[in-house]
């Protein structure tokens, strides 16, 4: 199997994918030798997914997994037998540690202790993604005027990943970002030319041939937008754009035919994400509203507002692809599992409540997430800028309509559930860590260590797992393509 080394790994969306591919004969491709990640809930998450993995790979016994994640059993309970063998072997290249100069010397020695002497080493690959909040334009936005943020160290966390590629060389490298790269600069260069360069000048003298997995181009006729990939149009449910950067080692590039992703026959929609999943209520917050109001009657007289006006003539509905559905549905369902595992809503203040179920029906009548101004003024929140105007955030609750992919599932969904309405109006709520977490396409035995707020946070900050495994199928035909020799 292919070694995998994982940088900033997070709940380990990038890494699952390319765990999962297999060649014709139905083996598996790659082998993760390290993840490193500094969160240590999300260590957990790490550590627990590959024990499943090396259950599933060595034929083990998969109940006690499964006895977990749906609270059957505790955690030292099922530590017993195969489930511990497996849990101590995927502990060992589960490595917690804050990726950067400091600590340099013992991730460098842990890299070399498990791809083992340079000359035995094979073909290869290092995955992630640096951090993004100093890239992202949420992150940006909140330290407009903040003089510290230029020299903020989440700026330059990418050249972690380029010491590691200059000391070890990997054959092929996927490096993931935010959309906010291109336009991020740190006073007057472009974060992204700047990333370029370096990749360009690594001290080692190592080169690599920078390709884009949607763009089949010259990596000289490239522009930076050909680095885009838009999760919705390979069959995720959510419209989640990323920059991706594929790396091919120069001396080997000219072996490797440029391979880019396939597009999917159509999108998969938030209606095929979310059907099968069963219905389930709120509870409302022990929080009080600012204002006291009978919300129920408020509510009542919203619903019969919006009722009355008549339905607008729509645009044609989008048409879900077919094999993309029945691919995405084969990836995250999950036979063993009688219910759904994290699939227990948040509580909501009555307002909140109030708003949720105005907005998820008037969205059904409009086909797409209304404003917060289109709520009868009963309804507004009780800010202080709201009705003024520029008011900012007009689209501060925002639902996740039917028929169409969602919109990106980030991490402030740990904060609120504004954002992430669900759509039908009779639940009235936000939405679930499961639901969440087939949005970003991860499979629902997929589980995630650590309290609710915790969970979110770790969807929020992956990688699709099923755009992952997509790319991981392409870098496969690539090494498959350098010849046999492979790491052990």
């Amino acid at each position: 199997m292919f070694p995998v080394i994982d940088l900033f790994a997070g709940p380990g969306g990038l890494n699952e994918g390319f765990s999962s591919v297999r060649d014709e004969h139905g083996n598996f491709v790659y082998k993760t030798l390290a993840s490193f990640e500094m969160d240590t809930l999300a260590c957990q998450t790490l550590r627990l997914r590959a024990t499943y993995r090396e259950l599933v790979r060595s034929g083990g016994d998969l109940r006690p997994y499964f006895d977990y994640i749906e609270g059957r059993k505790t955690w030292y309970s099922v530590l017993t037998g195969d489930f511990k063998k497996a849990y101590l072997a995927a502990k060992s290249h589960v490595y917690q540690v804050e990726l950067g100069e400091t600590n340099r010397p013992e991730v460098d020695d842990f890299i070399a202790q498990q791809l083992g002497p340079e000359n035995e080493r094979g073909h290869w690959a290092l995955i992630g993604g640096p951090p993004c909040q100093a890239y992202s334009l949420a992150g940006r936005s909140r330290r407009t005027g903040d003089e510290s943020f230029a020299s903020d160290h989440k700026h330059f966390l990418y050249r972690e990943y380029l010491h590691i590629l200059g000391k070890f060389k990997p054959t092929i490298f996927v490096m993931e970002n935010v959309k906010g790269l291109l336009s991020s600069k740190n006073g007057d260069s472009s974060m992204f030319q700047t990333i370029l360069g370096d990749l360009k000048r690594l001290p080692s003298g190592a080169r690599y041939e920078i390709r884009s997995l949607v763009v089949d181009a010259d990596p000289h006729d490239l522009d930076p937008s050909d680095f885009i990939i838009r999760s919705e149009e390979y069959g995720v449910p959510q419209k989640r754009h990323r920059v991706i950067l594929l790396g091919i080692r120069t001396d080997v590039a000219a072996q490797v035919p440029r391979r880019v992703l396939k597009k999917a026959d159509g999108p998969v929609t938030v209606r095929a994400a979310l059907q099968t999943m069963p219905s389930v209520r709120t509870q409302i917050s022990p929080r009080k509203p600012k204002v006291e109001r009978d919300w129920n009657s408020i509510q009542a007289e919203a619903l019969a507002e919006i009722r009355s006006f008549p339905l607008p003539s729509n645009p044609e509905p989008i048409k879900p692809g077919t094999l993309a559905v029945d691919a995405y549905e084969a990836w995250v369902h999950e036979a063993r599992l009688k219910t759904p595992v994290q699939h227990v809503p948040r509580t909501h203040m009555v307002s909140d409540l109030a708003r949720y179920r105005v907005l998820a029906e008037l969205a059904e009548r409009l086909g797409k997430s209304p404003k917060y101004t289109d709520l009868p003024a009963a309804l507004h929140p009780d800010h202080n800028n709201i009705g003024q105007d520029g008011t900012p955030f007009t689209d501060r609750f925002r639902v996740q309509v039917w028929d169409a992919p969602a919109t990106t599932v980030v991490s402030h969904i740990s904060k609120d559930g504004h954002y992430y309405i669900h759509p039908d109006p009779k639940q009235g709520r936000s939405l679930t860590v499961r639901e969440a977490a087939r949005l970003q396409s991860f499979p629902d035995n997929y589980f995630f260590e650590g309290p609710r707020t915790q969970q979110f946070h770790q969807v929020g900050n992956a990688v699709p797992p099923l755009l992952s495994k997509q790319i991981g199928e392409v870098v496969a035909e690539m090494l498959e393509l350098l010849g046999s020799n492979r790491g052990s």
